[in-house]
């Protein structure tokens, strides 16, 4: 079976070609642009695909594709923008560029399949054309990787927060009527923080958007921690997931036992985050 290429679809023709340049974006080792997309697409198309450093990657009157790394080698389209404009800026967003609406409807839902072996973020479009292949066109705009399953559960706060602020079905579906016993870890230190949902708290849904609210959720130690170093430091460094689920007839009685049960285990009155 023949491959579909990205050139199938968008029917750039061999002149065009020449003015059309791809943005090839990755994490730059502080932000994943993958998840700046989920929270908000305009800012990848814009911020992130017209930003300039020491490259000029655009000229006006060039097509800019903009591609963000998924995995390894697999990338999603989000934007095909005509340049307009040079603003003459360094270590900022240098164009102004209109959208093109006649690829609309690829726009966060393609998956290009292409090997990248070269470390320039920007390359033109007829020299890879034929390397990129379209590996999947999903039905809805791409939010995010699908519940993997609670025991696969590993989520930073962005990727947290993006769940509940966008309403992620299948995840809210897993979480809503959900009791556990969940972990806290603060990436910076390692210290650990052991909690529980229950009815009494609404189960794991309504709790952990306790955290996306505030950083804290009420928590003694984590009021403290916010207030100290702020709500950023949390958005920075904590991570979030699960020890052990129980479905909503589970007695609270028994989650709060093995909430104590692993606040001992893993020493998080000690040294975590646990005052209690």
């Amino acid at each position: 079976m023949s491959h579909i290429k990205l050139n199938d679809l968008l029917g750039f023709t061999e002149e065009e070609m020449n003015h059309v340049k791809i943005k090839f974006n990755q994490s730059n080792g502080f932000v994943d642009p993958m998840e700046v997309f989920k929270q908000n697409p305009e800012e990848v198309n814009t911020q992130w695909l017209f930003w300039r450093n020491k490259s000029r990657y655009f000229n006006v009157g060039q097509t800019a594709i903009c591609l963000l790394k998924l995995s390894y080698d697999t990338w999603l389209l989000t934007t095909i923008k005509k340049v307009t404009k040079e603003l003459g800026v360094l270590e900022g967003i240098n164009y102004e560029g209109i959208e093109l609406p006649q690829y609309e409807q690829y726009y966060g839902r393609v998956i290009i399949k292409f090997k990248k072996s070269f470390m320039a973020q920007g390359r033109f479009y007829k020299d890879l054309h034929q390397e990129l292949v379209v590996q999947q066109i999903l039905p809805t705009i791409y939010d995010g990787d699908d519940f993997p399953g609670y025991d696969k559960v590993k989520l930073s706060y962005q990727q947290l927060a993006t769940i509940i602020h966008r309403g992620k079905r299948d995840w809210i579906a897993a979480l809503e009527n959900q009791k556990a016993v969940y972990l806290i870890t603060d990436k910076s230190n390692g210290r650990l923080y052991v909690g529980s949902a229950t009815s009494m708290s609404k189960m794991l849904l309504t709790r952990w958007s306790n955290y996306v609210a505030n950083g804290h959720g009420g928590n003694k130690e984590l009021v403290a921690l916010v207030e100290e170093k702020g709500f950023d430091y949390v958005k920075e460094n904590f991570q979030y997931t699960i020890l052990e689920n129980y479905n909503g007839k589970v007695d609270d009685k028994l989650v709060l036992q093995r909430e104590s049960y692993w606040k001992e285990v893993l020493q998080s009155r000690q040294f975590g985050y646990n005052s209690n």
